[in-house]
């Protein structure tokens, strides 16, 4: 897949079929949509392209700070690399952008910039300044350009069941078995192994300390989780930590990976953490022993239900 960042860096070289969307989460709902667009242009010889954009456009029209996204830019681009995409076209979003009136967007961008032989698009989409424009209009435009508008039906839509906010929803809440359901994946979290304190190895419970930097990117609530850690080609279990680390008084918010069975200095690695289960929430304790002591049996927890997923 070829990543072009900015529409004015994009060279029609072919025809192509294109649609449109932020793709937040790269859910069941948009890989339906993508499997049927990469389909079309096998069966019709044309490039399948995307446009999407960042930030969100919520993030710069409605000034949704506290707006997080299940994925980040670069996640996203590595999902919907493994699903057949010519060309990823990344527009930056700003208000000057979203500016464009209909006949402008469709002009000068999708007809003259991008090259578009077909639009595949959902039954309710509206674009162009304050959304003035519909689906209906699109099709006029399309016969006025020469370009095929290919409409995803409301029942369609409907059937999938899934929405990157039904899925923003279950991550917020911990229900992660509904998550992977929505998603046809983890969970997962991606950052550079930073240096910690190294409190965890004194209690024989040595951490990873991951920084992610997007600092948009959707973390999970504050406590234990059973997850699954890949770098470098190997795939690992272990537990991780969301919090504050009341016990010692924490103030930074941290994210402490301890992987089981390996004794590896992870410092500077790039780790990819999929998430399978909550295992519980924060808590204070009243010593570093008794945090040894719950640590011990959070670990026995998270072993447990990785020999019960095995055995199903």
């Amino acid at each position: 897949m070829n990543v072009v960042n900015g529409i004015e860096n994009y060279n029609a070289t072919s025809n192509s079929i294109l649609t449109i969307g932020t793709f937040d989460g790269v859910h069941l709902g948009h890989q339906k949509i993508i499997n049927s667009l990469v389909a079309i242009a096998e069966r019709q010889k044309l490039q399948a392209n995307i446009l999407t954009f960042f930030p969100h456009p919520r993030m710069v029209l409605q000034k949704e700070t506290n707006l997080k996204l299940i994925d980040t830019l670069k996640e996203k681009q590595n999902l919907l690399s493994e699903l057949g995409i010519d060309n990823l076209i990344i527009q930056p979003f700003s208000k000057e952008f979203s500016k464009l009136t209909a006949i402008e967007f469709t002009r000068d961008i999708l007809v003259n910039k991008l090259g578009i032989s077909s639009l595949m698009i959902g039954y309710d989409h509206r674009f162009g300044k304050n959304r003035e424009a519909s689906v209906e209009d699109l099709i006029v435009y399309g016969k006025t350009y020469n370009f095929e508008v290919i409409v995803i039906p409301a029942q369609e839509v409907s059937s999938l069941t899934v929405s990157s906010t039904k899925v923003r929803e279950a991550i917020k809440k911990s229900d992660f078995k509904k998550v992977s359901r929505f998603l046809g994946r983890y969970y997962e979290l991606t950052g550079k192994v930073i240096k910690g304190d190294g409190l965890g190895r004194t209690m024989q419970f040595p951490t990873a300390n991951i920084e992610i930097e997007e600092t948009y990117k959707l973390i999970p609530s504050k406590g234990v989780y059973l997850v699954k850690i890949y770098f470098e080609g190997n795939e690992f279990s272990g537990m991780m930590n969301i919090g504050n680390r009341p016990t010692i008084n924490g103030f930074d918010q941290t994210i402490e990976i301890h992987v089981f069975d390996i004794n590896e200095n992870l410092y500077g690695k790039n780790l990819k953490v999929s998430l399978i289960k909550k295992i519980r929430d924060e808590k204070k304790f009243d010593s570093l022993t008794t945090l040894k002591n719950q640590l011990i049996k959070d670990e026995e927890i998270c072993k447990r239900t990785l020999a019960e997923q095995r055995e199903k």
